[in-house]
């Protein structure tokens, strides 16, 4: 049963099913093994969100119930008591000094105690059942405390024709309603999290192309599969628009591949054969087959999956620390609670205080007696048992809804502690879409027919700076003409440095420098100047040739984000230091630096990933 449930985290089903997997036909067909193995998997993590949903139901419910009865507690109690119709309503005399609001209270707040309120008794009753006193126990007793002190004062004043009672029933079920509240808000906090889980989980595609190929490596047949069927060394098809179905090598093809949901690099990343590509990353263009190498679990977004997960069960640091105190937090209290009382007690026996001190209605043990029920009910863990899980959960929960996941609670507490951020700069602080920003033309030309001619060469393209030039070309024609560009002729394009086409019966060349100088195309020193101050500008500068003569510079610019300067900007009032390290070339990467008022000695440029992991770690060995 290994191979069904080594990465699991449930235990193996009941022995029917193990019987029925002993069946050798069944163990013979290994894809049959892998999809129920998968169908497991599957249930595991809808299994945990539909936990979630009952639990915020549960908790939804018990708070909406909760307000219907303590919003009238609290309000017969602190609102209408100062408006004189109402008071005069409510102070009317029921059996001796028993009044319509006291029993209006007593009634409201019941049900709040003892069945809205009843998950509380159950928890203090398995913690004290285990030997140790938790929060539930403290919420019990200070409730508990409060209500039961009010029963005592009402029933008194219902066989007394003097005492005056004071009731404390607002305390005791606003109490429950705000931590029911608290427990509602970190169960929604933890279903967003949850949510950005099942997205990640659905980009897995799912259904796959799985090609046979003979000795030879002709392809002699291909048929839909499900993607959970994949395994090991199978070969699968990706087609343009289509997601990659599971980790593997390119064997054939060559594609853009989209892996801003895995990597959170936006810029397309050119793949070809021998280069790994991630399971759920987006084909864009052009047809790839794949060999698999990480099916199942093994694969990076199952594993991303698995770390968000694990990161939502693990308490931060200040969370275990306030779970450890609380063991010593319930038992002191309730050792103050009582001291509190013992001590007013005795020292109105002796007569310590004056007996001004003392209403009217009462006695020195009941003075003392609601002195040691305060300081319980006081006591109760709002912050310390409540708002430590919630700001943990809502901090989580709120990253996720912004696209943010969060490796837990130790990570977010971390966080307090930053002192700089690295950031790389495509996608991060521009918006990864180019776009033409400027044409320089250096012979006479009409604009549109100039962008007629490159348009015609570079829709054949698939390149992103390709498709900012066809998007400025559609826009100087306008809209409402037909989008139908001349026919290019003996289309080539050479990757890394542009593309080349007989358009109209001209040769048009359009292109980067060492494209032009491989053609025999000499470059004028206006060009030369044109391309060194788009570099300046943090923009890429590409070179149009027709008829072997350079005619002009086209400038294509990744615009920063709008609020980049900004993000900037409140880091800096943070006494954060902002870095760049990118890929990009030096005046590209000082460019853009200075736009967002990042110093440039704090700029890192043409740097490989590993190269900018190892910038992280000198950064944090300096801490």
């Amino acid at each position: 049963m290994q191979l069904l449930f080594g990465y699991i985290f449930i235990p193996p089903p009941s022995s029917a099913f193990i019987l029925l997997f002993n069946n050798k036909d069944v163990w013979a067909n290994l894809r049959a093994v892998r999809l129920f193995d998968q169908i497991l998997v599957t249930f595991y993590q809808y299994r945990c969100h539909i936990t979630l949903l009952i639990a915020f139901l549960d908790y939804h419910r018990a708070f909406l119930w909760s307000l219907v009865f303590s919003v009238p507690v609290f309000f017969t109690s602190m609102v209408f008591m100062y408006i004189p119709g109402l008071k005069n309503v409510l102070e009317t005399k029921v059996v001796n000094m028993l009044s319509v609001g006291e029993v209006l209270r007593w009634a409201l707040s019941t049900p709040v105690q003892f069945i809205i309120g009843q998950k509380f008794y159950i928890g203090a009753y398995i913690a004290l059942s285990h030997g140790y006193a938790n929060m539930d126990v403290l919420i019990a007793l200070g409730t508990n405390a409060a209500y039961f002190y009010s029963v005592y004062s009402v029933l008194r004043a219902a066989t007394s024709p003097a005492f005056n009672a004071s009731d404390f029933f607002e305390t005791s079920s606003m109490l429950i309603s705000f931590i029911l509240l608290g427990k509602y808000l970190e169960v929604l906090a933890r279903g967003k999290t949850s949510e950005a889980i099942a997205k990640l989980m659905d980009l897995a595609p799912k259904t796959a192309t799985l090609l046979t190929i003979d000795d030879k490596g002709i392809v002699v047949n291909e048929k839909e599969v499900d993607s959970r069927l994949i395994q090991k060394n199978d070969v699968i098809k990706t087609i343009p628009g289509s997601k990659v179905a599971c980790d593997g090598l390119v064997i054939w093809g060559q594609s853009h591949i989209n892996e801003s949901m895995i990597t959170g690099e936006s810029r397309p990343v050119t793949k070809r054969t021998g280069d790994i590509v991630i399971g759920g990353t987006l084909n864009e263009n052009g047809v790839l087959h794949i060999k698999a190498a990480k099916v199942g679990s093994e694969t990076a977004l199952s594993q991303i999956v698995r770390l968000v997960e694990s990161a939502q069960m693990a308490k931060a640091p200040v969370q275990r620390f306030a779970d450890h105190i609380s063991k010593y937090f319930v038992p002191l209290v309730i050792a103050l609670s009582f001291c509190t009382w013992v001590s007013w007690f005795l020292a109105g026996m002796f007569k310590a205080y004056p007996r001004t001190w003392i209403p009217s209605s009462m006695d020195s043990f009941e003075l003392s007696l609601q002195f040691g029920i305060s300081v319980m009910v006081v006591a109760c863990p709002c912050a310390l048992g409540l708002a430590t899980p919630t700001a943990v959960m809502v901090g989580t929960g709120v990253g996720a809804s912004l696209g943010v996941l969060i490796k837990g609670g130790q990570a977010l507490q971390s966080a307090q502690e930053v002192n700089s951020i690295v950031f790389d700069k495509t996608g991060t602080l521009t918006i990864c879409k180019p776009m033409v920003v400027n044409t320089r033309l250096f012979k006479t030309m009409v604009p549109q027919e100039f962008y007629e001619l490159i348009a015609a060469a570079e829709v054949n393209s698939d390149h992103p700076l390709a498709k900012a030039i066809v998007e400025n070309a559609k826009k100087m024609r306008g809209s409402e003409e037909k989008l139908i560009w001349p026919e290019a002729l003996n289309f080539e394009s050479i990757t890394g440095q542009g593309v080349k086409a007989i358009i109209c019966n001209k040769e048009v060349i359009v292109g980067n420098k060492s494209l032009m100088l491989e053609q025999g195309i000499a470059i004028p020193v206006e060009a030369e100047e044109a391309l060194a101050e788009t570099t300046g500008l943090a923009q890429t500068g590409v070179l149009v040739s027709i008829d072997k003569e350079v005619i002009g510079v086209l400038a294509i610019s990744d615009p920063l984000k709008p609020e980049a300067p900004e993000v900037i900007f409140i880091l800096k009032s943070m006494n954060i230091e902002s870095m760049i390290v990118t890929g990009d070339n030096w005046g590209t990467a000082n460019a853009i630096a200075k736009q967002v008022g990042i110093d440039s000695k704090y700029v890192v440029a043409e740097a490989k990933p590993e190269q900018k992991a190892e910038k992280v770690k000198e950064l944090q060995a300096q801490i």
